[in-house]
């Protein structure tokens, strides 16, 4: 039996990260509102401080940092009006470093996150944040067709439990792990641990 290879093994992609000094770090919707409530994430608290040391270590080498926060409407999920939709306290924006509002899951979608990014004369970008099947995966999809090679911190990223369509679940873990398999076929390469530095 053969192991399995993503496409980007086959061929013969350079699959090591960038240094962080190198790169833009971009941080996709680490709000309140998966702390609690039907959004709860299972492994969001150390998702948050992976995601917390990462930005850290991006402050150091002076990354190119980049907010991302998802903006629902008044009232609902997301509001960035309310606690709810603010940036979790980890990872509380500092002077000079932009916050880019979306309403999609692709965060290039309706916003200037691509033009942010050329300013910066970066081609490797760093994601990190929530959820990794849905806002991660649809941004690190689009970073391929805009340009960009994309690293994803696995361990900075989480997401929930889903219904499997046949009256069950499949488990956060599950969900996660083969949300990293997928982007790691073609779209990314994946860091875990201290891999980015």
């Amino acid at each position: 039996m053969t192991t399995a290879k993503t496409l980007l093994q086959l061929a013969g992609a350079d699959l090591n990260p960038p240094r962080l000094g190198d790169a833009a770090l971009v941080l996709i919707d680490i709000q309140n509102e998966y702390l609690a409530g039907p959004l709860a994430l299972p492994d969001a608290k150390p998702a948050i401080l992976r995601a917390a040391a990462l930005l850290a270590n991006a402050r150091k080498a002076n990354a190119a940092i980049i907010h991302i926060a998802h903006r629902g409407k008044a009232g609902s999920l997301f509001d960035r009006g309310a606690d709810r939709g603010a940036i979790v306290t980890e990872l509380t924006p500092r002077a000079g470093e932009l916050v880019i509002e979306k309403e999609l899951p692709n965060a290039f979608a309706g916003t200037d996150l691509k033009a942010r990014l050329d300013a910066t004369d970066r081609k490797n970008i760093v994601l990190a944040g929530f959820m990794t099947h849905m806002c991660v995966s649809s941004t690190a999809r689009a970073a391929l067709d805009l340009g960009f090679r994309t690293t994803i911190d696995a361990d900075a990223c989480a997401t929930r439990d889903l219904p499997d369509g046949r009256g069950g679940t499949l488990d956060a873990r599950t969900i996660h792990e083969v949300a990293l398999a997928e982007l790691s076929d073609r779209f990314a390469i994946i860091a875990r641990g201290d891999a980015l530095t």
